[in-house]
């Protein structure tokens, strides 16, 4: 027997040496990774037993680090509940345009009742279109919670202009509030025309405070809600004031040309209709898809 041969033979015998010894030390505390570990190490001897060797050396000189659970709180009251997601009722919510198609009574009670959980103020339009309904109870019970909503913004209107009057010093804080509350309720047409009407003249009246007494107040979201609700109650010359001065205040802004565009369409003023446009051209203002959409019917 050569002295090549004698070497193998002992290679092998100290490789499967090691191991038998890794698998007795190691196979209690993890069975199946240690068996795996077993036969790649006979099947691969000295690169297997080394392989494993410098994996062990560099996790424990470079990945054992102890983990600093200080600042981990492990209290049962921090725990958030995850609350699984209500599939059945999920499954039937659908808008109250759908729901007022619906003959089943029982059904379309039910899905009036899930349409009117959400935020009532959003959806006043959509709830107005059940008075219509077939069904009296669904019809009676639109009626209750649309009366309800209108009444509270009639208050809260009320509270407001009397906040203005009587405390000056949070005038303007108020006259901010009223305009974004009104023309949230207001552009959902709810009301009466003369209603409408009344309190759209509040609204543009309450922006004339801000506007004369703290014009760095005045923001672009009051300027369009104002031009918009002129504009749908056919206020054209005092749409049209608004809108000059919402192109004053913010000529870089895309409801300075839109508020003025959607004025010029309704008056059928075509030509300054395109006047805004070859400005909007010639601006660094970037259109959205909506105002394309306008310009396009117009043309």
């Amino acid at each position: 027997m050569t002295g090549r041969a004698i070497a193998l033979i002992v290679i092998f015998v100290i490789n499967i040496i090691v191991s038998v010894i890794f698998l007795v030390l190691n196979r209690r505390k993890q069975q199946k990774s240690a068996y795996h570990i077993f036969i790649v190490m006979l099947c691969c001897p000295v690169l297997g037993p080394v392989y494993y060797l410098l994996s062990y050396i560099f996790f424990k000189f470079f990945f054992s680090e102890p983990v600093d659970l200080e600042d981990v709180i492990f209290s049962k009251d921090k725990v958030k509940q995850t609350f699984h997601a209500e599939e059945d009722r999920e499954r039937n919510l659908v808008s109250i345009e759908e729901a007022i198609a619906i003959t089943n009574e029982k059904d379309l009670r039910g899905l009036m009742m899930n349409v009117v959980r959400g935020d009532i103020q959003k959806t006043l339009n959509s709830i107005s279109l059940a008075l219509n309904s077939e069904d009296t109870e669904t019809a009676h019970y639109a009626a209750s919670v649309l009366q309800d909503a209108l009444n509270e913004f009639r208050v809260t209107v009320e509270k407001y202009r009397r906040t203005m009057r009587e405390e000056p010093e949070k005038k303007i804080i108020a006259a901010e509030a009223a305009i974004s509350y009104m023309n949230e309720i207001l552009q959902q047409r709810v009301f009466t025309d003369i209603e409408q009407r009344n309190y759209v003249r509040i609204m543009e009246e309450i922006c004339s405070v801000i506007y004369s007494e703290s014009r760095q107040s005045m923001q672009i979201s009051y300027f369009e809600a104002v031009c918009l609700r002129l504009l749908e109650i056919e206020e054209y010359q005092k749409c049209e004031m608004w809108c000059n001065r919402c192109a004053e205040m913010f000529p870089e802004s895309l409801p300075a040309y839109t508020c003025r565009m959607k004025l010029y369409f309704n008056i059928h003023e075509k030509e300054k209709f395109f006047e805004v446009v070859e400005e909007l051209k010639k601006s660094p203002v970037v259109v959205d898809r909506e105002t394309l959409e306008f310009i396009r019917v117009f043309r």
